[in-house]
């Protein structure tokens, strides 16, 4: 009886045993659904209420105050709705647009405004564009186009493209654009043999041309003449040629900072212009003041590596006249604003130069 209950012992704590090794079974795991949408973009935004108009999408608003205009923006949108026909004012900025359906536009022949900045668009189709005959302002800023489009609306006065990837612009694309005052290619891929003398052929009219933050190493040629405000900064700009800006007798406001121009690749003249007012030239490699005109009222020279200042060298008008400081001041140079800090000068503020430009309000030196 001992050896039978000795044996059954011994077989109970065997079976004991192997249920403790024995691991608990785990729950199948079900492999994870696709998304419908792609993972790094969020879901658009859930329908507003019912509008007033009948003809409003749901995705966007259509104020009961401003009938002509529709707000699609910062909805997180993929697609463009269907645009009523009563639509002037069309904001689509800030979603994630990447190209204009031709159905959704077929309606909407009185645009004069279109906001697509911020998008993901990389071409214009033709058939869209030229059903906008009336479109005014054409914003499609930081997206991702890589040339100027063609087949532009040919009532345009302001086309704004900065922040792409642009490193072409078609032959004649600007042909037609004769209403066009403002053009911004301001942060783009733009190069030296993009421009030709033909480029800018047709803008008879405009005024404002931004070609800052590129990658010029060349003053382009064949820019308009009737040009105001010229922003060329934040390229590799080295020499300016001769009589260079006597093409643009209505040039006022000139910003060149951020590029490698010395005294070698400046020509004394450059910026003797009649109805120049504002000067930018920052951050560059000059060593000397450039000679101005008596009109020029604002100059920016800091952060270049200009060592000292001879007023008298520099005056646009001879200092005999103003030794007399009573004398009557009409003559006098119009230049209110001088920054010179960031150079290698000491002070004090030279004489002669204060003698000279008497109206100065403020000189950061």
């Amino acid at each position: 009886k001992r050896l039978l209950l000795l044996l059954i012992l011994v077989l109970i704590s065997e079976v004991n045993g192997q249920r403790q090794k024995q691991k608990p079974k785990r729950k199948p795991v079900r492999p994870t659904p696709e998304p419908v949408e792609p993972t790094e973009l969020p879901p658009p935004l859930p329908p507003g209420p019912p509008s007033v108009f009948p003809d409003c999408p749901r995705e966007c608003f259509c104020p009961s105050d401003f009938p002509s205009a529709l707000y699609c923006d910062s909805r997180n949108l993929r697609k463009v709705p269907l645009i009523p026909p009563r639509i002037h004012y069309l904001y689509l900025q800030n979603n994630f647009i990447d190209s204009l359906p031709e159905e959704s536009f077929k309606n909407a022949t009185e645009l004069r405004w279109v906001n697509l900045d911020n998008n993901r668009i990389k071409k214009l189709d033709r058939r869209v564009m030229e059903q906008m005959d009336g479109l005014i302002f054409l914003y499609l800023e930081k997206n991702q186009l890589k040339e100027v489009p063609s087949f532009l609306p040919p009532n345009l006065e302001q086309l704004r493209l900065s922040r792409n990837l642009i490193s072409k612009i078609p032959a004649g694309v600007f042909n037609k654009l004769e209403h066009l005052v403002l053009l911004d290619l301001h942060h783009n891929k733009l190069s030296d043999g993009v421009f030709n003398k033909n480029t800018f052929r047709g803008l008879k009219n405009l005024m404002q041309l931004n070609l800052a933050h590129n990658i010029l190493r060349k003053l382009p040629p064949g820019l308009p003449s009737a040009v105001h405000q010229l922003f060329l900064d934040r390229n590799n700009i080295e020499d300016i040629p001769d009589d260079y800006f006597k093409e643009f007798p209505n040039l006022a406001f000139l910003r060149l900072n951020y590029n490698q121009i010395s005294d070698k690749g400046l020509p004394k003249n450059s910026f003797n212009l009649t109805n120049l007012l504002v000067l930018q030239l920052a951050h560059n490699k000059l060593t000397n003041m450039p000679f101005i005109n008596p009109k020029l009222e604002h100059l920016y020279l800091n952060d270049n590596s200009i060592e000292r200042i001879n007023g008298t060298q520099i005056c646009p008008t001879s200092l005999i006249t103003f030794q007399d400081l009573s004398a009557d001041l009409e003559n006098a140079p119009r230049l209110r604003y001088l920054r010179l800090d960031g150079n290698q000068l000491k002070p004090p503020i030279p004489l002669d130069l204060m003698m000279c430009f008497r109206l100065l309000q403020s000189v950061v030196f």
